[in-house]
């Protein structure tokens, strides 16, 4: 299969390159000043155990020569961004006939919850990822992984349920690209319970890495309330725990941690949106539906979109101005 990285940031560079070094067909897509670094001078992945730079073919869209039919296109943009990438992706021309959107298997690796069912009304093939990838992307041509022994665990199945043939050779891929990659037929599960871990993400935006226990203790105890009013089934923390084992740990690269999740880079590339209305918001959604109060949910969505609005620089939102929000 070939693959089109649709967002060849933090998580689409890293599957892209590791793809490209496994000796698959692979293209990314990026844009700006990313994208020209990228033909310049190729991706550069820095890992724990070393930095590789992949030469590979980089586009910023589908181009005019019509898609080849084994072709895999993994969406891994920011939630915000999804909308745009789909009406971008889905009437490109395949060869021997019909579009993307009718003929080829979209991927959606990505945090939320909510593109599945975007990507559902676009295309007929739906094959949602469970991301478990610590990665950073905040200069232009580079990314850095530290993820270690294995760079991520990335679950995999069929939206709206099940697995099929070509979950199961995707995962193969990617397994051979030195992936965790379980096929599932519960992958939405698996996702949902991500989902309340990256309800995080804004807090840690926010407030860097000094964030009070309560304050996340408070986020995830609406999330799993708004969950379970709306009788969606997730993931334990113990449950997650036991599957990556010892597989995916952090490692410092160049002797850094990591920087940052991806709201977190978000605000520190000043990029002008980030994905917390996909997350946080999920839950704010949920709970107005079933009658369940999220107000930490919506202070971090209002105070994320402030930040990223006032250009408040990551970490340095105010925590007393936030507990004001929620109160």
């Amino acid at each position: 299969m070939r693959y089109v990285i649709i967002g060849a940031g933090a998580v689409g560079g890293t599957i892209g390159v590791r793809l490209a070094q496994a000796d698959r067909d692979v293209t990314l897509v990026a844009r700006g000043a990313h994208l020209d670094a990228i033909r310049e001078r190729g991706l550069t992945l820095r890992q724990p155990d070393g930095d590789v730079t992949a030469r590979l073919a980089a586009v910023d869209g589908p181009g005019d020569r019509p898609l080849s039919p084994d072709t895999v296109l993994v969406l891994t943009v920011k939630s915000q961004d999804t909308e745009d990438a789909l009406a971008t992706w889905v009437d490109a021309p395949v060869a021997g006939g019909g579009t993307a959107g009718e003929r080829l298997p979209l991927v959606t690796a990505q945090n939320g919850v909510a593109n599945e069912r975007a990507a559902l009304r676009l295309f007929a093939d739906v094959h949602p990822i469970c991301v478990w990838l610590p990665a950073t992307h905040l200069e232009p041509g580079v990314v850095v992984a530290n993820g270690h022994p294995h760079p991520g665990m990335l679950h995999i199945g069929r939206y709206p349920g099940g697995a099929d043939d070509t979950d199961r050779a995707i995962a193969a891929d990617l397994t051979a690209a030195g992936f965790v990659a379980p096929v599932r037929e519960d992958v939405l599960r698996w996702k949902y319970g991500k989902l309340l871990s990256n309800l995080g993400n804004g807090l840690q935006a926010l407030l860097g890495d000094d964030i009070p226990d309560a304050l996340i203790e408070r986020v995830r105890a609406e999330g799993i309330a708004a969950l379970a009013a709306a009788r969606i089934p997730h993931t334990s923390t113990e449950e997650e725990r036991a599957e990556r084992g010892d597989l995916v740990q952090q490692r410092p690269v160049g002797g850094a941690n990591r920087s940052g999740g991806s709201t977190w880079q978000s605000l520190a590339r000043g990029m002008g949106s980030t994905e917390v209305d996909h997350l946080n918001g999920e839950i704010a959604l949920l709970g107005r539906l079933h009658g369940v109060p999220t107000p930490a949910n919506v202070a971090v969505q209002r105070a994320v979109r402030r930040a990223t609005r006032e250009r408040i620089g990551a970490g340095a939102f105010p925590l007393a101005e936030l507990e004001k929000m929620i109160a």
